[in-house]
């Protein structure tokens, strides 16, 4: 009697990696990880609020060394400081590090490794539920912000809206690219959570102030030629953004990001496969 073809008992890693995707994704919603970035999302929101009632209390707007600011550019700024150089980073470090490491601290990964599926389709799974659960949290906050601060400064919502889902975009491969390297980080690290904040918080904003070759190992550096905004000149904006001034080609920041994204996921899958995980008591 033929014995069957491992081809046929085992799931392929798609199909194994979306079963896992189904699992946590709901999981990953209803996390208290989850209510916590909520409140943190809810942070510019309520920012745009406060501009929203400031310009319509005060007829003049918003001035910069006497001009008046667009609420595009206003929003442009909230997207770059708010999204870009902390939200994004945090919600990467939060949940990147944690897709291997709560299972160990939790006693429970060695229940989805006993499942007859790659080990690697785990990691990727949970990398695919991690993208959806960040994007469907970030998405509402940018909306709500982009409807509250676009009309301010006398904007127009319909000019500004393909900047929208330019940004959505830019977003989307943000939290792409900080989660695939820090679920890189915490499958090969004991502490991941601290090595993170220290990578997200402290080696990138250093590294960009200085010139040389070391900025191009950071995800800010190419996140740089995704943002479209346009500052208002002459202005305290202009100049605080000024550090950031030396930026990629859009193509090569694509092109590089997605280099990033997959030897990651590549590397944190072959950990994920030859790691021992002895859990203890």
């Amino acid at each position: 009697m033929s014995q069957p073809t491992r081809s046929a008992a085992t799931p392929g890693m798609l199909s194994s990696a979306m079963r896992i995707f189904d699992l946590s994704l709901g999981q990953m919603l209803w996390s208290r990880r989850s209510v916590f970035l909520g409140v943190l999302l809810g942070g510019p929101v309520a920012i745009a609020i406060v501009l929203r009632v400031f310009d319509t209390l005060h007829a003049a707007g918003f001035k910069v060394n006497g001009a008046v600011v667009g609420g595009s550019s206003i929003f442009g700024m909230m997207i770059w400081l708010l999204f870009i150089r902390f939200i994004v980073p945090v919600l990467g470090v939060f949940y990147g590090t944690s897709l291997i490491a709560d299972e160990v601290d939790d006693k429970t990964i060695t229940y989805l490794f006993t499942r007859p599926i790659p080990r690697s389709a785990v990691l990727v799974g949970k990398y695919l539920a991690y993208l959806a659960c960040t994007v469907l949290l970030v998405l509402p906050s940018v909306m709500l912000m982009f409807f509250l601060v676009a009309p301010t400064g006398g904007g127009s919502i319909g000019a500004a809206f393909p900047s929208l889902l330019a940004d959505l975009g830019m977003l989307a491969v943000g939290l792409a690219a900080y989660g695939a390297v820090f679920a890189l980080v915490g499958t090969r690290l004991k502490r991941p959570l601290v090595v993170g904040l220290v990578f997200a918080f402290g080696w990138e904003p250093a590294v960009l102030l200085f010139p040389g070759y070391l900025r191009r190992l950071t995800i800010a550096y190419y996140m740089q030629a995704l943002v479209t905004h346009e500052m208002p000149q002459d202005s305290a904006v202009s100049m605080l953004l000024q550090i950031f001034h030396e930026v990629p080609s859009l193509w090569t920041s694509l092109l590089c990001l997605a280099g990033i994204i997959a030897v990651s996921l590549w590397l944190a899958g072959r950990a994920v496969e030859q790691r021992e995980y002895v859990l203890e008591q």
